[in-house]
């Protein structure tokens, strides 16, 4: 007999149907084949399946038995096909017969099965109830926690499966369910009530301070540049306590991103705050970029709507921060492989630091350096200059002296920070309503010239600037883009000449006194 059940394949960060065909009854040899592109997980089910279905109370089929995952030109991984297979096992063999209120098809089904039949929770839930709702399922059959995840998308009735002889009971109609009700109470909080640390806690460093606070405010990528122990990497991590509350879509988005790579489920990835990476200058580019034998999330797609902390940025090998370059502009990556092409979204917030030559003490008052300028040269040049005209502000972070460092007096919270920068994104929200734009640092060539337009006076600033400092036309943009936000932090309706000189200072370690 023929039955078939409902499942998914996840691509990236979304899912394709894919139906699990069981034919029962064939004849030949008693035992299993399993075709459909699968790989070594998914052909494993088979023992679990056995297992599952023994410990259960329920049978092995006695004859020659057949399961297609179609459609074939799709790769299935993992094991979230264990259940669906199971329960087509059942429905085939007549062990199942589904109530006359439920069709099993009105339903996407999910899970890793336990040699003891119970459920464990699966990859991409939100990605799989989103393609419920798009093929106008009835609702989902998930693991638990699982389960949590997808309910958090309305219109669809997941339930919560916590064994293979629930999952019977419930199709056969002698148990009762209730949907999962949404809990969204841990969605768009801010991460200030999860990170560690305050800004409070800095000591001086008022202008990289205030560095932070314009880039955070406009989403503007940030290089600081100071000798060890200036507070680079403590600035950096306390970054998302400043950062606005995510909204309801951006927070089913970074969901839905770390449920693809299988975060949620480890509870690695707090779902309440801001991502926040720091990956290790040893980190290869798949894993920066993502990919893999089957497409998934990098490191800077699990920083989308949050931050990417690149600490000791020169270290980096070439290649991994080159293929930075694209994404930073359009928000977005694609990743080509064999077994096929995914777009992941990585509109993240670049935050780099390094020291200013090999030994790091380039202009320390209090150390002195021992690196020549050929070997400064050869440190600076690990950064090419096309990625640095693509980092929107750049601020040195000089040495604290002892002073700064025993002074008993608190900076200024993150909460105060936080508020300021929550009314200058709110002001840039009301500007780009009407568009796709979300900041003042993803505005286009179109959009710079209607929001940042300049007089003479301004136009005569920025030309000297440019000459001075050798700027591409790249830096051109981006100091129009960085004075926006400086405008919009001191509520002022057009750019300032003041609004633009700082923006211009933030350039002032670019190109030509870089190298």
């Amino acid at each position: 007999m023929l039955a078939t059940i409902h499942s998914a394949a996840l691509q990236g960060i979304d899912a394709a149907l894919v139906q699990v065909e069981v034919n029962s009854g064939e004849s030949g040899d008693p035992r299993i084949v399993l075709v459909g592109l699968p790989d070594a997980a998914v052909k494993e089910s088979e023992d679990r399946v056995h297992s599952a279905l023994s410990n259960s109370g329920f049978a092995m089929p006695e004859t020659r038995t057949t399961i297609n995952l179609a459609p074939a030109s799709i790769r299935k991984e993992g094991p979230l096909y264990d259940l669906p297979i199971a329960l087509g096992i059942l429905l085939s063999t007549q062990q199942l017969t589904p109530a006359a209120s439920i069709n099993p098809a009105d339903y996407l089904v999910a899970g890793e099965l336990g040699l003891s039949g119970v459920m464990r929770p699966i990859r991409g839930a939100l990605a799989l109830a989103q393609l419920a709702r798009n093929l106008g399922k009835r609702g989902l059959l998930l693991p638990p926690r699982s389960a949590e995840e997808a309910a958090l998308l309305d219109g669809l009735d997941v339930y919560r499966i916590e064994s293979l002889d629930q999952a019977h009971r419930f199709l056969s109609g002698t148990l009762p369910l209730a949907p999962v009700r949404a809990n969204r109470q841990f969605l768009g909080s801010s991460g200030a009530a999860v990170a560690t640390g305050d800004f409070s806690e800095i000591k001086g460093q008022h202008a990289l301070r205030r560095a932070v606070e314009v880039a955070v405010a406009g989403n503007h990528n940030l290089l600081m540049i100071g000798p060890p122990g200036s507070g680079k990497s403590m600035i950096a991590r306390r970054i998302p306590t400043i950062m606005p509350e995510p909204t309801l879509d951006e927070s089913l988005e970074i969901l839905s991103i770390h449920s693809a790579a299988g975060r949620t489920i480890s509870g690695e990835a707090p779902w309440c705050e801001r991502p926040f990476r720091s990956p290790h200058h040893t980190i290869s580019d798949v894993g920066l970029l993502g990919g893999g034998t089957v497409p998934g999330p990098g490191e800077i797609s699990l920083a989308h709507h949050g931050v990417l902390f690149l600490d000791e940025l020169p270290e980096f090998k070439r290649s991994a921060l080159e293929v930075l370059r694209q994404p930073l502009e359009d928000g977005e990556v694609t990743i080509s492989r064999s077994a096929g092409k995914v777009t992941l979204p990585c509109a993240f917030m670049l935050t780099a630091a390094m020291n200013p030559c090999p030994c790091g003490y380039l202009g320390d008052p209090q150390h002195d350096c021992r690196c020549s300028p050929i070997q400064i040269q050869r440190y600076r040049s690990r950064i090419s200059g096309p990625l640095l005209d693509r980092i929107d502000i750049h601020i040195d972070a000089p040495a604290l002296s002892i002073r700064e460092l025993r002074a008993e007096t608190l900076g200024e919270s993150s909460a105060a920070m936080r508020q300021r920068i929550q009314a200058a994104r709110t002001r840039q929200h009301a500007r780009f309503s009407a568009t796709r734009t979300t900041s003042n640092a993803r505005m286009n060539h179109t959009q710079i010239r209607q929001f940042c337009p300049i007089d003479s006076t301004l136009g005569d600033l920025l030309q000297q600037a440019m000459e001075q400092l050798s700027l591409s036309a790249r830096a051109y943009d981006r100091i129009l883009k960085v004075a926006r936000t400086i405008a919009d932090l001191a509520a002022a309706e057009r750019i300032e000449p003041p609004h633009l000189l700082e923006a211009i200072q933030y350039r002032s370690l670019d190109r030509k006194l870089f190298y």
